[in-house]
């Protein structure tokens, strides 16, 4: 592009769409967001107000008919994800989707076939991958500090479950939680998974497995380079957001444990305390949000491929649909079931 500035149309003003355009507007020098739609229009007029955003829209093909906005962060439900996409690319916009694209692969397909026809920037917002501890792993297995990867360990447990409104619209725990954990899982082994298997049940609240859903999960994977992981998900840790990681290797380990508001130590005769993990995954991760979009809006500046792309949104949903049926029939499932 040959303007310096991105100027960016932000559909969905609740909760993560005001993550993102609180980032924009505070922090990226790059990119200016000037619209706000959401079909709330109270909603967006109040998110536009915070953040001194000059338009407000109900209705998400304003945004797209407008020719001064070059991108759009897609901040809605889930379910209005695939169907904004496709809009937006014919209507030639670059595009920031937050994950998962869709619950269905045809549906995912069909829109990812958009996209690359209409020759746009796309990027899925997987902003885990973002966050400095998770890269360093990355970077470093990549270098071969721990030599060749043997095993993988993701620990994600949330504090407290969302409300049961969210759950019966979520597509379940391994659609909406776990996905977070399936690209880590790929990202940080720079290999996809062949097989998995899920062990998983309902020991939070049994209000979720009357919604048809789980909250506990262990899921083993099969990597095609070898190597085995292991996803733990609980939707309650009562102690805080629960997020670590460690990966073990031929010729050493990596490990990365729970962020705190500070990394102060209390020794005495009870015993040692700590401060617990932060509580909420917007304190654990906004700097993650942050490394996320710039990258997102380098990428437009400079006519440089995402560093999260269509495949990488595609995949996770993959697997996350084989842990759904390898729950249900008890076995492991190998991904070519899913995805012929």
């Amino acid at each position: 592009m040959s303007q310096h500035t991105i100027k960016i149309g932000v559909i969905g003003a609740g909760r993560i769409g005001q993550v993102h355009t609180a980032t924009i507007t505070t922090r990226i020098l790059d990119a200016e967001v000037t619209t706000i739609a959401d079909i709330d229009i109270g909603a967006a007029e109040a998110t536009a107000q915070r953040f001194r955003i000059p338009q407000v829209t109900n209705n998400y093909l304003d945004v797209l008919n407008d020719a001064a906005i070059d991108a759009v962060a897609i901040c809605s439900s889930t379910d209005t994800h695939a169907q904004m996409v496709q809009d937006a690319a014919i209507a030639g916009k670059h595009i920031f989707c937050e994950k998962p694209i869709d619950h269905s692969l045809e549906k995912i397909d069909a829109v990812l076939s958009i996209v690359q026809k209409a020759g746009i920037k796309f990027q899925v917002g997987f902003n885990r991958r973002f966050d400095a501890n998770f890269s360093k792993v990355r970077e470093a297995v990549a270098a071969g500090e721990i030599g060749k990867p043997h095993l993988l360990h993701i620990i994600s447990r949330d504090p407290s479950p969302p409300p049961l409104s969210y759950i019966k619209v979520s597509g379940g725990i391994f659609l909406d939680m776990t996905i977070h954990d399936f690209d880590m899982a790929r990202f940080l082994m720079d290999s996809e998974v062949e097989e998995l298997y899920t062990a998983a049940g309902v020991l939070v609240d049994p209000e979720i497995g009357a919604a048809g859903d789980l909250d506990t999960a262990v899921i083993t994977l099969k990597f095609e380079n070898g190597a085995i992981g292991t996803i733990e998900n609980s939707r309650q840790a009562v102690y805080g957001y629960d997020q670590r990681v460690e990966v073990f290797g031929s010729a050493g380990k990596l490990q990365v444990f729970n962020n705190r508001p500070n990394t102060h130590m209390l020794s005495n005769a009870n015993g040692a305390h700590l401060e617990k993990p932060y509580y909420f995954f917007l304190e654990r991760y906004m700097d993650s949000y942050e490394v996320e979009m710039k990258a997102f809006v380098k990428a437009v500046i400079d006519d440089v491929e995402p560093p999260v792309v269509g495949i990488d949104g595609r995949n996770p949903v993959v697997m996350a649909l084989a842990a759904r049926r390898s729950w249900e029939q008890n076995r492991p499932v190998k991904l070519r079931e899913i995805d012929s």
